[in-house]
């Protein structure tokens, strides 16, 4: 027996950092679960539109321009959980499970109500939110259709979104990942069923995209808190009072400007994709297919902002700042790497791809120059999504918000707006990203740097 030689792990912050580093799991482990269920969420968005397709570019426009609506609703709901990664993270590192699973809990209350509220002025005013488009008729009635079928499926999105936050935070990216595949399954099965009338279901078309959608979120949504209040999740119930003014006060502080980042992105979009709808309904379709292919790049920098958000908030909470910083610059370069590779990979397809997403030779052939353009930009929205994330794992959400104003309000859309007054071509509208993701990897690069970062207290 050597139970006499057994000595407790010493406390205390100088060892918080040594067993953050055997305990916390590495970059890569992190990462690789949230890009595979990533790209398997962006493999289900090309599915849907090549199944929508079919039913023609008005189709293809409304559940682009409803999904791009119902993103401005929710910017909300991101900004909570962008406060939940934050708040977990810096308990987890700290070795406060209890707190972690209270800060869980309120971040769900207060989620699931917001989401509820947002749902009855998205239903109500479907018509109004898809007519800031300049769409045909059909398609505007379409995009309403969507987003009124979409909205009361938002408590779901939010269970899974609060949930999903919180355990990545704490340093389980896997579980996630395997919900998230379940999800995406019912979501193809449901999708082809609803849209075309198969395995017995009514044929909806884009309404049945939309409802398809809404109940895959809620399938996911169940399976986690089936396990979160069964234990099997990496974060439990906990117990003790969630909802305390300090609490709500430390989620708002953090999460608001993460919301009014999500606000200024959706302004900043729709604003963008205002001016590409001036030209008609082709560059406006061609933007929502190339985003949907290309997606299998930015994906890949999505994983990797969710590992360095969580490494990051993780080493502060174990006061090891030196590990944050280079946690944050390691994962900027594995993303990097990624997403050239992947997209230097779709630019080599991309006519291939095209004509097989749309038959619209006209279509098919701005699809290409956008997916042309936003490749180009692959490394400086590697290093956007990461640096960004790593941020925000900090819970230094200001100057993410500050970067999107400047880049895609400011510079993007302002752009944008004066080559249209010149009389410029679509393509020269589609190459005002250039620019947007130029001033925002220069910015966050110059704030990541200077470790101002590191001084917000949680």
């Amino acid at each position: 027996m050597r139970g006499e030689d057994v000595r407790p792990e010493p406390s205390g912050p100088e060892h918080a950092a040594a067993r953050h580093e055997r305990n916390t799991p590495g970059i890569l482990q992190l990462a690789w679960p949230a890009v595979v269920g990533n790209l398997a969420f962006a493999t289900v968005g090309i599915v849907d539109i090549k199944i929508v397709g079919s039913l023609g570019a008005s189709a293809v426009a409304a559940v682009t321009t409803g999904h791009r609506m119902l993103w401005v609703l929710q910017a909300v709901l991101i900004a909570v959980t962008a406060g939940t990664t934050a708040m977990v993270a810096r308990a987890w590192g700290a070795d406060d499970r209890a707190e972690a699973e209270r800060v869980t809990r309120m971040s769900l209350l207060v989620c699931s109500g917001l989401a509820l509220f947002l749902s009855v002025p998205a239903i109500v005013y479907a018509e109004r939110l898809a007519g800031i488009f300049e769409l045909d008729a059909e398609a505007l009635g379409q995009a309403a259709t969507f987003i009124r079928w979409l909205s009361p499926f938002n408590v779901s999105f939010s269970i899974t979104m609060v949930i999903g936050s919180a355990v990545r935070a704490a340093g389980d990216t896997r579980t996630p990942l395997l919900i998230g595949l379940v999800t995406n399954a019912v979501n193809v099965v449901l999708v082809y069923g609803l849209v075309y009338g198969r395995f017995g279901l009514p044929a909806m078309g884009v309404a049945g995209a939309a409802i398809a959608s809404g109940l895959a979120f809620t399938v996911g949504a169940l399976v986690f808190l089936a396990m979160w209040l069964c234990g099997g999740l990496i974060l439990r119930v906990g117990s003790g009072v969630a909802m305390t003014r300090q609490r709500i006060r430390q989620l708002f502080d953090i999460g608001y400007p993460a919301g009014l980042e999500q606000i200024a992105m959706q302004i900043g979009f729709i604003a963008f994709l205002w001016i590409v709808s001036l030209y008609g309904t082709a560059p406006y379709v061609a933007y929502g297919i190339g985003v949907n292919i290309l997606s299998f790049s930015f994906v890949v920098g999505f994983g990797f902002a969710i590992a360095a958000s969580t490494h990051v908030g993780q080493r502060l909470g174990a006061r090891d700042s030196d590990g944050a910083t280079q946690s944050g610059w390691h994962a900027m370069r594995l993303a990097i790497a990624a997403m050239v590779v992947l997209g230097a990979g779709i630019i080599l397809a991309a006519r291939a791809i095209a004509d097989f997403m749309i038959d619209d030779p006209e279509v098919a052939r701005l699809t290409v120059v956008f997916i042309y353009i936003l490749g180009f930009v692959q490394p400086l929205m590697a290093v956007e999504f990461t640096l960004g994330g790593a941020l925000r794992g900090a819970g230094d959400t200001r100057f993410p918000l500050l970067t999107t104003l400047a880049g895609l309000v400011v510079v993007r859309a302002s752009l944008a707006g004066v080559m249209a007054w010149l009389g410029l071509s679509v393509e020269w509208i589609f190459a005002a990203l250039i620019a947007d993701y130029v001033v925002k990897a220069s910015l966050l690069s110059w704030r990541f740097r200077s470790r101002r970062w590191q001084q917000i207290q949680i």
